[in-house]
């Protein structure tokens, strides 16, 4: 006899129990366009929806995890469902993409093997969110004009050496003003990291971004989080635009409020969730 298949169930994130269960929009999709549902166990609620085992099976998902295209499709819907339940469950502790358990009992002794942990992270956490703040240097000034084609002492009537001397000038007036514009930006970086973190009950300073990977013009100087409680969200964010429109070297970006992804440690992952690196799933 032909044992009954299983389903395979990612799970997103994980909440308390004793409450009702989040309302979710009666819309919202999840991974693969699935639904997303509840598992409650040992006082803890598992957000989690049916995924595909061609695609989410031990085999073709370590395969898929080399496809960006497809990786950035899932994190998009993850993480819309973890903000969704963000803003009606309270805290939750969002999971590690990719991470898969075979059918509702896999997602039970997932939650079962991280009782503890999901619970302190919970206590560590609740009431509080995640705002992120980065700052980038201002808009670069237009440059100078340009040196005459054959560089100085170029045909033109000019002479040799005065035309030289010129340019040396320019060109140390150009680097005098670029240093002094990065100084200003860390100045201003650094102000505004110190004017914020009175305000949180913690911070997380990321690596700047790669203008080349954001698609920003301008130098990032500072990518920060602030785990700030829920009550005082709003002063934050009004701290920070009175920030940017009082240092004028630097250009502010605002996100959030999000669910406390960078505030999380590796111990807040249960023995079971299937880390992207690895590839695989939770097979609790």
């Amino acid at each position: 006899m032909d044992r009954p298949r299983q389903e395979l169930r990612y799970v997103y994130a994980v909440t308390r129990d004793g409450r009702p269960a989040p309302a979710l929009p009666g819309d919202l999709h999840g991974v693969a366009g699935g639904p997303v549902d509840t598992v409650r166990h040992a006082g803890l609620t598992a957000l989690t929806g049916p995924v595909p085992a061609a695609e989410f099976a031990e085999a073709p998902l370590r395969a898929r995890l080399e496809d960006l295209d497809w990786l950035a499709d899932v994190a998009r819907a993850h993480h819309r469902v973890v903000d969704a339940a963000t803003r009606t469950a309270g805290c939750v502790i969002p999971l590690r993409l990719a991470t898969v358990c075979h059918d509702e009992p896999g997602v039970r002794n997932l939650l079962e093997a991280g009782r503890d942990r999901f619970t302190e992270a919970l206590d560590r956490l609740d009431g509080h969110l995640e705002w992120g703040v980065k700052v980038y240097a201002a808009a670069t000034p237009p440059p100078a004009a340009a040196v005459p084609a054959g560089g100085p002492g170029a045909a033109g009537g000019t002479d040799g050496a005065g035309s030289g001397r010129a340019y040396l000038r320019r060109r140390s007036a150009e680097r005098r003003a670029r240093d002094e514009r990065w100084q200003l930006a860390r100045d201003g970086a650094r102000q505004v990291y110190e004017e914020l973190t009175p305000l949180a009950a913690d911070t997380r300073l990321h690596a700047p971004q790669n203008t080349r990977l954001s698609g920003v013009a301008e130098p990032n100087v500072l990518n920060a989080a602030f785990l700030v409680p829920g009550a005082a969200g709003e002063s934050f964010a009004a701290r920070v635009r009175d920030l940017g429109g009082r240092l004028p070297a630097v250009r502010l970006e605002l996100t959030g409020p999000w669910a406390p992804y960078s505030f999380l440690s590796p111990d807040d992952d249960p023995p079971a969730a299937a880390p992207v690196a690895g590839g695989g799933e939770g097979t609790a």
